[in-house]
């Protein structure tokens, strides 16, 4: 239909003329309130937003020389984060001289991936960067969905 016919047969029922695809040819149109359809758009836009999970990176520090109960705490709170879909990103802190124990910070870090390789994946090895030893692990996804 002839776009000057269509426009006037939208005023006549009091509605917009919207285009659709403009790539067609001829450009595809439809007559319809457009304030009605912006709306539930944004209600489309805002319910797909709801559903997304944000991942976060959350930190957990430990110190070359760690003893068994700080290491267990720290290795808790590592699988609350991993359980809660966040990834994990484990740094062992060298200060002053401790930046001779890389071997050891490399060993704790190694331990703490192999006990978290049920609910967790390596997404990146341990790397020194500066004074700190940094290794991420990210939660595993479930394939139940």
């Amino acid at each position: 239909m002839p776009t000057k016919e269509a426009l006037r047969t939208a005023e006549e029922r009091q509605l917009d003329l919207v285009e659709i695809s403009p790539q067609a040819k001829p450009p595809v149109c439809r007559m319809m309130d457009y304030g009605k359809h912006k709306y539930e758009q944004s209600k489309k836009e805002k319910e797909a937003k709801k559903k997304q999970h944000i991942i976060n990176v959350k930190e957990v520090k430990v110190r070359p020389n760690i003893e068994e109960h700080d290491y267990q705490v720290k290795m808790k709170n590592a699988i609350r984060f991993l359980k809660n879909g966040d990834k994990v990103k484990l740094t062992v802190m060298f200060r002053g001289r401790e930046i001779v124990y890389t071997p050891k910070g490399k060993q704790i870090l190694n331990r703490m991936a192999d006990e978290l390789t049920e609910i967790s994946t390596l997404e990146r090895r341990p790397k020194v960067e500066g004074r700190n030893m940094i290794m991420i692990l990210a939660p595993k996804i479930d394939k139940q969905d």
